[in-house]
């Protein structure tokens, strides 16, 4: 008999899909190869899925799959929300790729007390995830060691746990975002000759993903625009300026860099915005049109422990790219010679990276080292072992109590 495992999303999952729910979608597909998957959604479903079964997580239905389920994965936001995740003693395996709390820092557009509210909010929600979990999953070593720092504040790191497993690795392991381990195929136009402004011999630069607070934006508009002089036929092209998930707001970043490109005259001409989402079924179409990509972020904690999605993208196409450096992922790139790594806010050494990016790009075969150690199946193995033999951690088991005050006088 095999295993049944809930893999839950608090995304939509359908045609477009934002990037915790793509991750949902794949991790599915890899644990299906060994157990049989439930693929469920809190907000919405469309269409099926090639070897889980897709639901709707809603009411009464949530309950049932959980009852159902021989053990669970899900975000931590839902292991906040669901009594029959936090309340209940099925194992849960606790997805912490993404440490919202770090990015909302950024977040700002309010007052200072209610921003701190929000973000204390946000780390209360992470706090009841971490105190339940019996098993966590992050995006890469150094969030790792974040996320044992967190547990330990709480008490996780104890006798208990590390009974047995002095590295604590049955309890916290890294499960990168991944990419398809079949290359991209064009199967449409879908910027040159289609996009109004965007020739089929222009040089055209990418953004992929979306526009968020926590991101430079506006550096990469600024480096365009100074490029434009000498490169006349480039264009910056922004993949996903809204987000399918109805609950998530356009942020103030989006707003602000529309204004700057229309104030800098470069709207139409050298900057141009998709205002919907990329369906995730045609993103290499975009990709495979595109010379250079880009990705540029602000100097800030969010920043050494982000793992950016959109880059593993830029990897799967063989897409030469610039970067700001300090997190993970950029230092793989640069290392690998597969782009440009540049320091925040750096909008001259953005317009240089560009420039010799698309003049002299790195030949595509370079990329395919990094990108067979980012491939989904072989990014989960370690959630798959868990999901082979899943367990409720020992310290939850023998209801070790978290340290307060009184444990430390």
């Amino acid at each position: 008999m095999r295993r049944r495992v809930l893999v839950l999303s608090t995304d939509p999952i359908g045609p477009e899909m934002p990037g915790p729910a793509i991750r949902a979608w794949h991790l599915a597909e890899a644990l299906a190869a060994h157990v049989d998957v439930v693929l469920a959604s809190t907000v919405s479903v469309e269409g099926s899925h090639p070897s889980a079964d897709l639901r709707l997580a809603y009411g009464p239905a949530l309950a049932e799959m959980v009852g159902e389920a021989e053990a669970c994965f899900a975000p931590s936001a839902l292991v906040y929300m669901a009594d029959e995740l936090r309340g209940g003693d099925k194992p849960v395996a606790v997805d912490i790729y993404d440490p919202y709390h770090l990015e909302n820092l950024e977040a700002g557009g309010e007052s200072p007390a209610e921003h701190d509210g929000r973000v204390a909010r946000q780390a209360g929600v992470l706090n009841v995830a971490l105190r339940r979990g019996d098993f966590f999953t992050c995006a890469s070593e150094r969030q790792r060691d974040f996320w044992l720092g967190s547990l330990a504040a709480l008490g996780r790191v104890n006798p208990y746990n590390c009974a047995g497993d002095p590295t604590l690795s049955r309890l916290v392991a890294v499960v990168p975002y991944g990419l398809p381990a079949n290359p991209p195929v064009h199967r449409a136009p879908a910027l040159r000759g289609v996009l109004p402004g965007i020739g089929t011999r222009d040089k055209v630069v990418l953004w992929g993903g979306g526009v968020y607070n926590w991101l430079d934006p506006a550096s990469v508009v600024h480096a365009v625009g100074r490029l434009a002089v000498t490169v006349p036929e480039v264009r910056l092209v922004f993949m996903g300026m809204g987000h399918p998930n109805p609950s998530v707001p356009e942020m103030r970043a989006a707003t602000e860099l529309r204004r700057l490109a229309g104030k800098l005259g470069l709207s139409g001409r050298h900057v141009f915005f998709n205002e919907g989402w990329v369906p995730y079924g045609r993103r290499a179409d975009l990709l495979l049109e595109a010379d250079v990509a880009v990705s540029a972020h602000l100097d800030h904690l969010e920043t050494r422990y982000s793992f950016r999605s959109r880059v593993l993208d830029y990897i799967w196409a063989a897409l030469p790219m610039v970067l700001t450096g300090g997190d993970v992922l950029a230092e793989e790139v640069a290392a690998a010679g597969l782009g440009k790594a540049v320091a925040p806010g750096d909008v001259g050494a953005i317009e240089r990276g560009l420039a010799e990016l698309l003049a002299d790009p790195p030949p595509r075969e370079r990329f395919a080292g990094l990108a067979r150690r980012y491939t989904w199946d072989v990014v989960a193995r370690p959630l798959v072992e868990w999901c082979l033999a899943p367990r409720r951690a020992p310290d939850l088991v023998a209801g070790h109590a978290a340290p307060d005050e009184a444990a430390a006088r």
